[in-house]
């Protein structure tokens, strides 16, 4: 096998790695894969047989070339960090998997990436590289420019937001959490008769102006408040399609349903549960009260 073949051989063998560190830290599989690639091209830059522990060198790269593109994106009020970015040709080839992709996506889930979304750069670089990739914090140090024990602290602080405030046990809450998941299976599966068993039959839906995609224009910029299960859910039904990147999660203490295409949070569904059935179901859509509230995981 020549050089090159070599190399690429070696790369193959840490891209799944790679992939999903930048995966995590930027919440978006072609921002991923451009990180991947501009670590191969920097590989192609030294000499590789002077590398001793090619993983942790290309880790590294991969976390400076995220960190440097979570600060931009910041800086820059979310502009796409991979817009200017080139395609990652070179290694993709046959390693190209698009079932690969959203078995990556599912797997990691949109509730860890909206919360993850809200930590600073260098937090989200410490959580994501220590708590769900090992990396000791002696060389997260390194990345993020500080010592050892602020790198610790770093990811400290990650975890507490990803938590969550900690809270008593609630049975309450546990049985809450069941209903939540029964009403979000029948919906996944257009099973009337299994989301109306969980829901009142005075149940009420609101959904406010921002979240409302089937609107009129005489209604548009209003919000919607229906009464009576068996008047609003077989129209949620079929609005519900693709339900694919929605998770349950810790709304504001309790437990409720976040809406993430590509792990972007655009909707939320809060629910109130009364004696084990759905009596209130709000979907929220405005940017403003999306951002006050407090998510975190289950």
């Amino acid at each position: 096998m020549d050089e090159q073949g070599w190399l690429t051989k070696r790369f193959e063998e840490h891209r799944p790695r790679l992939r999903g560190v930048a995966y995590r830290m930027l919440g978006s599989l072609s921002e991923a894969e451009d990180a991947v690639q501009e670590a191969w091209l920097r590989l192609h830059r030294i000499d590789a047989t002077t590398v001793e522990n090619l993983g942790g060198w290309l880790t590294t790269v991969v976390s400076h070339v995220c960190l440097d593109a979570l600060r931009a994106r910041t800086s820059r009020r979310e502009e796409p960090f991979g817009a200017q970015a080139p395609e990652p040709r070179v290694v993709r080839g046959e390693g190209a998997d698009p079932e690969g992709d959203a078995v990556l996506a599912d797997s990691v889930g949109v509730a860890l990436l909206v919360v993850l979304d809200t930590l600073t750069p260098a937090e989200r670089l410490a959580f994501v590289l220590h708590d769900l990739f090992g990396m000791p914090f002696d060389e997260i140090g390194s990345i993020v420019g500080r010592s050892p024990d602020a790198a610790k602290q770093l990811a400290s602080r990650a975890r507490r937001r990803v938590r969550g405030a900690p809270t008593p046990l609630d049975a309450g809450r546990d049985r809450q959490r069941e209903v939540v998941e029964a009403f979000l299976r029948a919906a996944r599966a257009g099973d009337i008769e299994a989301l109306l068993a969980v829901l009142d039959p005075e149940a009420v839906v609101r959904i406010d102006a921002a979240a409302r995609i089937d609107a009129p224009p005489a209604d548009a910029g209003k919000p919607r408040e229906i009464k009576g299960a068996a008047l609003w859910v077989r129209q949620f039904v079929a609005l519900s399609r693709g339900l694919r990147f929605v998770q349950p999660a810790r709304i504001d203490g309790s437990v409720g349903l976040i809406v993430a295409p590509g792990g972007k949070l655009s909707r939320v569904l809060t629910f109130t549960v009364t004696n084990a059935k759905v009596t209130r179901v709000e979907v929220i859509g405005d940017p403003a009260r999306l951002r006050a509230l407090a998510i975190a995981m289950l």
